[in-house]
C-alpha cells in the first residue's frame, strides 16, 4: 500500500459512531430505525419476564390456597368477583357462574356445567390476550430487521460505488469507509434481531406453560363442580 494511502486509511474514524456520522441519510435512518426496534424489543422482553415471573408466582399463592381444603364458597367470598391475579380471576368466573345457576328454590338451571366451562375459557382467552401482548412484535423484528438492515447495506454499497466511480479511485482509502458504513447497517440488523428470535421462542414456550396451568386448573376445577352438580 503506498504511503499517501496508508496515511489517508489512518486518518479515518472506523469506530461505530465515526461510521454513523459518515454514512448517508438514508442509511442513517435505516440504522435509527433498527436501533428502536431493538430497544422496543427488549422493552417487551423485560416487562414480559417481570408479568410472567409475577403470573408464575400468583397461581402457585393460589393453588395452595384453593388446595388447603378451606370450602370452595368462603376461598371466593376471600378473594372477591374480581381478583387481580390470573388464577384467582378463572376460579372467580367459575364461581359466579355457579352461583348465578342457582334457582331461588336451590335448584339448578339447566346447562349450568357448560356456562360455567364457558366462563372460565373466556377468563382464560383473556389472560392469554394479556400474557402475549407484544411478543408478536419480536417476531415481526426477528423476521425483519436483516432485511431493513440489508436494504441500508444495499443503499450504502451503492452510494459507495457511486463516489468512486465519480473520483475515479479503487484505492483502500476510498473504498473501506464506505464499504464499512454500509455494513454496519447489517451489523445492526442482526444485532436487533437475534435477540427478538431468541426471546420470541422462549416467551411463547413461557406463555403456552402459564395457560397450560390455567387450563388445567379450569379442569380440575370443572370436575370438582361437576361431581356437586351429580349429587
Amino acid at each position: 500500500m503506498e504511503p499517501d494511502t496508508l496515511a489517508m486509511a489512518q486518518e479515518l474514524d472506523f469506530s461505530l459512531l465515526g461510521l454513523f456520522a459518515r454514512a448517508t441519510i438514508t442509511v442513517k435512518l435505516v440504522m435509527i430505525g433498527l436501533i428502536v426496534m431493538s430497544f422496543w424489543s427488549w422493552a417487551i422482553i423485560v416487562q414480559r419476564h417481570i408479568l410472567f415471573r409475577t403470573a408464575r408466582r400468583e397461581a402457585a399463592v393460589f393453588d395452595r390456597a384453593f388446595w388447603s381444603g378451606e370450602p370452595l364458597d368462603e376461598l371466593f367470598e376471600k378473594i372477591g368477583p374480581t381478583p387481580d391475579g390470573a388464577s384467582e380471576k378463572i376460579f372467580a368466573a367459575g364461581m359466579l357462574e355457579w352461583r348465578r345457576s342457582h334457582r331461588q328454590d336451590g335448584g339448578l338451571i339447566a346447562g349450568a356445567q357448560a356456562r360455567i366451562d364457558r366462563a372460565m375459557n373466556v377468563a382464560i382467552a383473556r389472560e392469554a390476550e394479556r400474557l402475549n401482548k407484544g411478543i408478536g412484535y419480536l417476531a415481526t423484528t426477528g423476521s425483519t430487521a436483516p432485511f431493513i438492515g440489508l436494504f441500508g447495506t444495499v443503499f450504502g454499497i451503492m452510494h459507495a460505488f457511486t463516489q468512486i466511480a465519480a473520483t475515479k479511485n479503487t484505492d483502500l482509502a476510498t473504498v473501506a469507509p464506505g464499504i464499512a458504513e454500509a455494513l454496519l447497517a447489517t451489523g445492526i440488523g442482526l444485532i436487533a434481531a437475534i435477540p427478538a428470535v431468541v426471546f420470541y421462542n422462549k416467551l411463547n414456550s413461557d406463555s403456552e406453560q402459564i395457560l397450560g396451568g390455567y387450563e388445567a386448573f379450569a379442569d380440575e376445577f370443572s370436575t370438582i363442580l361437576s361431581r356437586q352438580l351429580d349429587a
